[in-house]
């Protein structure tokens, strides 16, 4: 039996160099930085950083942050779920301009996204005049707020669940229905379970994006105090104002926030490529070629179809 050995171009010390480079970057363009915002919001003591994050105008811009981040969610999981849905079980006209619009925020600057929803919402934009006419306040209100951070997370939960929908195909769910399934017990029995880690990783990192989202908000807010200013904003203005303890102590917060995001981010993958490898380990093993000569075994038709008709009765009986 031949061995396959692994070949390595590189020689030891340049691949200590090369990790040296890359680790050195880390501390300095995040590590460093991360540092120095809790150096700056300590430097004074413990009771200047309290007192800053206990100033009405920051629990305001603490709890409006939130707040976004609350009505943002779920309608990016519904738009998520619904896009990823669309694209990866059925072939239609429009699917890959469909695919290109979901990305669109990615290409657009937020600074622009927010002058877009300015001319559309603005008093002198295209509904300016009807909204104003019937008293409702977009620009500069809580919902130019949500809907420019809505515009900059929309891609996030579609393009998780897109590729993992695609990837896991529909034959789970084709056999719960042919099992006599409703459509409601498919989705939650099949269709759920089978994307939970995805769905959860991408409302990871989008909750992340609109707590820390700046460009797009700060355009359509006003910087109204203790009315329309988000956390971000409200680091800005005190920064602005050379306030460096209260402007450090909010964005420590930020930071925090972060933190738990990246821990989070880091157990959901952990526990996506568990999943992966239980699964893999599940599913009956590919055929192996033969000799020339040898007697090939039957084909396996049918056995994923089966293989998902039981997957489907084991979960039904749980």
């Amino acid at each position: 039996m031949s061995k396959v050995h692994r070949v390595n171009t590189e020689s030891r010390p340049i691949r200590w160099l090369l990790t040296a480079l890359a680790l050195g970057f880390l501390f300095f363009f995040l590590g460093l930085p991360l540092l120095t915002v809790f150096i700056e919001a300590f430097k004074q003591g413990f009771g200047p950083y309290w007192g800053a994050l206990q100033e009405p105008d920051a629990l305001s811009a603490l709890g409006l942050t939130l707040l976004i981040a609350l009505l943002v969610l779920p309608l990016n999981i519904l738009f998520g779920f619904a896009a990823a849905w669309l694209i990866a079980r059925f072939d239609f006209r429009g699917k890959s301009l469909l695919t290109t619009l979901i990305d669109l925020p990615f290409a657009v600057s937020p600074v622009v996204a927010g002058l877009l929803f300015i001319l559309i919402f603005g008093r002198q934009g295209w509904l300016g005049p009807w909204l104003q006419a019937h008293d409702i306040k977009i620009i500069f209100a809580l919902p130019g707020m949500v809907l420019a951070t809505m515009f900059i997370t929309l891609p996030y939960i579609a393009r998780e669940l897109i590729p993992l929908m695609q990837a896991q195909g529909k034959d789970e769910e084709e056999a719960a229905v042919s099992l006599g399934a409703s459509g409601f017990q498919m989705f939650w029995r099949v269709t759920l379970p089978n994307v939970k880690w995805g769905l959860l990783y991408g409302i990871i990192l989008a909750n992340a994006r609109a707590m820390g989202e700046f460009g797009a908000v700060s355009v359509v807010s006003g910087h109204i105090r203790g009315e329309t200013n988000t956390l971000p904003l409200h680091v800005e203005i005190l920064y602005n104002e050379y306030n460096t303890v209260g402007a450090f102590a909010a964005a420590s917060v930020l930071a925090l926030l972060a933190l738990v995001t990246l821990v989070a981010k880091s157990f959901v993958e952990w526990r996506m490529q568990k999943e992966t490898a239980m699964l893999g380990a599940e599913l009956p093993a590919e055929r192996v070629p033969l000799a020339a000569g040898a007697p090939q075994p039957a084909p396996r038709g049918g056995n994923e179809k089966l293989e998902a008709t039981r997957r489907f009765s084991e979960r039904t009986e749980q």
